[in-house]
């Protein structure tokens, strides 16, 4: 495939914006090359300003579960843009989608809508620190939960990618309440409490992992996660930025039958358009402005466009719950495939999964944590990665990113994905 427009357009892009990207991790500096600049995209599929069609798995990482320019979120962004695109005062869609929202997730009363994950999550920590009065707060390495100073700590994802996971600008007073934990591991987080008794506000952790590649909670981690939270009085958050609305209705909460405190969302919540929220019961919403004495605002929280374009995405979803076991069905036959391939070709790999997130990892033994993600060989990646481009397959461009599947491919999209890796894992 050529890419020589994307070339000319990535030049252009360092002239006047830091590295060429908004965001880092599309710069392609864990695989090398030129980035890709896409034109438009349909369905399952993304088409550049070269004019290839690209089989698409990330899906703007994640939040195109129905696919790319899904026809009822576009209707609806058109119709409502119509009408003005936002106004700083209260709109019924507001309501509207968060008696949805409230509806299809379990133990939460109240919700209140941001712009992005990461002013979901930063705005939970706060309420959080609010609503117990204590200010440390226990995070994983490898969880990513957006760019707030008090995540950036063995942050993976993007973090890991430019291997500065402690990011300068982050004062060691923002570091020093932010405790570390293990992924995976309950004796380390139980012995992170004892040693700070009475001073952890919350634990946030990404109930299946997304940024160091998928990686689902052993059995008993989060049961145990909970049950620490109780009896220490901690708040327990669930980023399910990723994991909202995609691995069931309810998310994780529904999927394992575990209650969260404070619950965050992103991604398919708002259909494509900038959209977060963070919701939880009401004793600790009230503890909010202008109920309660926890400052939270934005200016833009709550337009109508995204409004519109989250509220379309999730009546979809709410009427036809089946989706939930296509994409399992869909996910399960990817991941069986490349399991089949890869072995013949005598690779050493294991794949992650859960729900309609999957991973290669290219290492040796099980990936359950940071540590084991961090031992993935990266140059097998980097061809990995670059083979499958030039099949016309789009994956993350980093190791430690998970695949998003969207009920948009067909079986004959993982068919041709299945025999591209077959191809390009034979060169390795």
């Amino acid at each position: 495939m050529l890419y020589q427009r994307s070339s000319q357009l990535f030049a252009e892009a360092e002239k006047v914006i830091p590295g060429g990207v908004n965001s880092p991790v599309r710069a392609f500096k864990a695989v090398g090359g030129t980035p890709i600049f896409v034109k438009s995209a349909k369905g399952a599929y993304l088409l550049d300003e070269d004019g290839n069609q690209l089989i698409d798995y990330i899906n703007s990482w994640g939040p195109m579960i129905l696919g790319h320019a899904f026809q009822p979120v576009v209707d609806a962004v058109i119709e409502k843009a119509k009408s003005g695109t936002s106004f700083g005062m209260p709109t019924e869609l507001e309501t509207q989608i968060a008696a949805l929202a409230v509806k299809m997730v379990p133990n939460i009363d109240k919700i209140r809508f941001v712009n992005s994950g990461t002013e979901a999550c930063m705005s939970a920590i706060r309420l959080a620190r609010g609503y117990t009065k204590r200010d440390k707060i226990i995070k994983f390495a490898g969880c990513y939960h957006g760019h707030s100073d008090s995540f950036l700590i063995q942050a993976g994802s993007g973090a890991i990618t430019f291997g500065s996971p402690n990011s300068p600008g982050v004062t060691t007073g923002t570091a020093k309440d932010t405790l570390l934990a293990n992924y995976n591991d309950l004796e380390n987080v139980s012995a992170l409490i004892e040693a700070n008794k009475d001073e952890i506000a919350a634990i946030i952790v990404e109930p299946v992992a997304g940024n160091m590649g998928c990686i689902p909670p052993n059995k008993g981690f989060l049961e145990g996660l909970r049950r620490l939270c109780t009896d220490n009085g901690i708040l327990l958050i669930f980023d399910e930025v990723m994991t909202g609305f995609r691995l069931a209705a309810g998310g994780v909460q529904e999927l394992f039958n575990i209650k969260a405190d404070i619950v965050c969302f992103g991604k398919v919540i708002g259909g494509g358009l900038p959209v977060g929220a963070f919701a939880a019961r009401n004793e600790i919403m009230n503890y909010l402005a202008p109920l309660g004495p926890v400052y939270q605002a934005g200016t833009l929280s709550g337009n109508p466009l995204a409004m519109a374009a989250g509220l379309a995405m999730l009546q979809a979803l709410d009427s036809d719950r089946e989706i939930y076991k296509r994409l399992e069905e869909k996910t399960a036959y990817l991941a069986a495939g490349i399991d089949k391939v890869l072995k013949a070709n005598k690779v050493d790999f294991t794949i992650n999964r859960a729900g309609s997130m999957i991973s290669v990892h290219f290492a040796e033994t099980p990936v359950f944590d940071f540590q084991t993600a961090a031992k993935g060989d990266n140059e097998t990646f980097k061809k990995f990665f670059h083979g499958l481009l030039k099949e016309g397959i789009y994956i993350a461009p980093s190791a430690y990113e998970t695949w998003f599947i969207t009920d948009a491919l067909t079986y004959e999209d993982l068919d041709f994905t299945i025999q591209a890796i077959d191809k390009v894992s034979r060169t390795f």
